[in-house]
């Protein structure tokens, strides 16, 4: 083989694989590099939303074609919004679980989640105010707003301040009005 025929197959063989991944690519089969900051909806990210639906399946990919690997059943549900691609919307949620949701799956209505051990609820942003309710970790609410260490929720019919530090689904410094 001479030099030029050898270089004539490196090239067929660049060929074939620059092919291949383009075939790989457009039936799906490689994993899309993330959004960044602002990506598809030019939102911030991370940004917390929350569950629209009773029932919201949890995927390892972003697209119907991955598997589930896990079926949410609490509508309202605070989960972080890590990244995005096309529609999908890769989440985290408070345990650290991440995969990937349909955004029609997801809510801008913000709500926390009690964390920790169970927690007082004030009637003021005041540890020495008047207890409203307790609340075991886990329990949801919705986010009425945050300014300082402390934050006023509803659970059920009940508004009461809480420290920020005792709720997942806010940010530490993020002010909600």
């Amino acid at each position: 083989m001479t030099v030029d025929q050898c270089g004539f197959a490196q090239a067929r063989k660049s060929v074939a694989w620059l092919g291949l991944l383009l075939v790989m690519i457009l039936l799906g089969s490689t994993s899309p590099a993330p959004a960044q900051s602002g990506g598809v909806t030019g939102l911030p990210l991370p940004r917390f939303v929350s569950l629209r639906a009773d029932e919201v399946n949890l995927r390892s990919g972003p697209g119907t074609r991955y598997p589930i690997e896990w079926t949410y059943v609490r509508r309202g549900l605070p989960v972080e919004i890590t990244a995005e691609y096309d529609n999908w919307r890769r989440i985290r949620e408070f345990d650290g679980t991440t995969g990937w949701i349909h955004r029609s799956l997801l809510s801008g209505q913000r709500t926390v989640l009690v964390a920790g051990d169970t927690r007082t609820l004030y009637d003021e942003p005041d540890t020495a105010a008047r207890t409203v309710l307790r609340a075991e970790p886990g329990v949801q609410g919705s986010l009425l707003s945050c300014a300082g260490a402390w934050c006023q929720i509803a659970i059920g019919d009940v508004r009461a301040f809480i420290p920020r530090s005792h709720i997942w689904g806010v940010y530490a410094n993020e002010q909600i009005n």
